[in-house]
């Protein structure tokens, strides 16, 4: 008995979203609920996986223990579905599948941001290299092994298009020679159409993305005193609010007066994507996700206006705060812990747990690589700093 079937209570949704009744199941199938959708339970098994929890301690931009106030991987994901489903719902759309993928779109970062990736790719070059994307399919589709019947989290079809494609198309019709090995391998077993856009709910969760972690990365960086409104003159999309606020309410004390300027930017940029997003969709008149799909691009968006401005706010962080003095410090050591911990790894892999020293037996380098860089991308921040000391200190024998 499909879930479907089981299943009653569906609001009302316009015709171009994702409905629960019609969802296109599972890879192995399951029977179905009295009490949760098809997309309700996908939701919860992302809230309830490890992945999820060990989102706590893993990066946005400030290493774990420079502070309890700044962003992690966790708030910051938990931040992108609420702006996500504010977006789904004023448009239509199904908040649940949204609220889902805001939530899990985030697994496959290893720990230490930005940095730890491009150290973990760097590594992993003869191995086909490390994507994020990629790995949070690899995570929710084979890491995450809770269930006697399967292993990952055997997440709807719909869901899984959604991670994969929520940025886009991923290759030309048919041709998979640019396509990451993960995205490959699972697609063979589970083909997500990988070569259309994803549903409408999904590129709600990467515009979602981009509006949390523009905003809340200003908020964290002038916490840190790495950037000051002052200097974000130069931004239109900050200026303007900062402007507002001052005209508004005169002289604030810090906190309020910053929590004043990053709501009203999150609201702007809000507003516009369902304005320019409602645009879209009058023009295209799309009857079901199908046309969402088979669009010749995006529909759920900014404006070019806003999207002048998002750049701009992007290349004044990237100038004034992601390549910072402090931060490149912190970037430093943490291209050389994961660089570290990876070459030792995989050259001695009698150092690994016994249970991922067990899967790595009898593996071709290929594999053995890709189980090492699993290994090492699902740990928090503190754990690799942990590891780092346990194995390359050499005045502590700790186990």
């Amino acid at each position: 008995m499909s879930e479907f079937e089981i299943f009653k209570p569906v609001p009302q949704y316009a015709p171009y979203a994702l409905n629960p009744e019609k969802f296109r199941g599972r890879l192995y199938d399951e029977k179905g609920t009295t009490t949760r959708s098809a997309y309700q339970r996908d939701r919860d098994r992302i809230i309830h996986s490890g992945a999820f929890r060990r989102l706590k301690h893993k990066t946005q931009v400030f290493v774990h223990h420079v502070g309890d106030y700044y962003r992690t991987r966790l708030t910051h994901s938990i931040e992108v579905a609420q702006i996500g489903r504010s977006i789904a719902r004023t448009l239509g759309l199904n908040e649940d599948v949204t609220e889902a993928l805001a939530l899990a779109h985030d697994f496959g970062h290893p720990p230490f941001g930005h940095a730890g990736e491009e150290a973990l790719d760097k590594a992993m070059q003869p191995y086909d290299g490390f994507d994020h994307n990629a790995q949070s399919l690899r995570v929710v589709t084979k890491l995450e092994n809770r269930y006697a019947g399967f292993s990952g989290l055997n997440l709807t079809w719909d869901t899984l298009e959604g991670l994969a494609k929520h940025n886009g198309p991923l290759c030309e019709k048919g041709d998979f020679s640019a396509l990451h090995v993960n995205f490959k391998e699972y697609n063979d077993a589970h083909d997500l159409e990988i070569h259309t856009f994803a549903s409408a709910e999904a590129q709600v969760a990467a515009i979602a993305d981009d509006i949390a972690y523009n905003s809340h990365d200003v908020a964290d960086g002038v916490r840190a005193g790495l950037i000051t409104f002052e200097q974000l003159g130069e931004v239109p999309l900050v200026h303007n609010n900062v402007k507002e606020v001052f005209d508004t309410h005169g002289k604030l004390d810090k906190s309020r007066e910053q929590h004043e300027i990053i709501r009203r930017i999150i609201g702007q940029m809000i507003n516009d994507v369902i304005k320019n997003s409602r645009k879209n969709l009058k023009s295209l008149q799309p009857d079901s996700v199908d046309d969402i799909r088979n669009a010749d691009k995006m529909v759920i968006g900014f404006s070019a206006e806003m999207r002048n401005q998002d750049k701009a706010l992007k290349k004044f962080l990237m100038k004034n705060m992601y390549r910072h003095y402090k931060v490149n410090r912190m970037s430093s050591k943490a291209r050389r812990v994961v660089g570290d911990l990876f070459n030792l790894y995989l050259n001695e892999t009698d150092c690994l747990p016994t249970d991922w020293q067990e899967a790595t037996q009898g593996k071709a380098a290929m594999e053995q690589a890709r189980l090492v860089a699993d290994f090492i991308a699902g740990m928090t921040d503190r754990f690799a700093l942990l590891e780092h000391k346990r194995l390359f200190d050499i005045s502590t024998f700790e186990l």
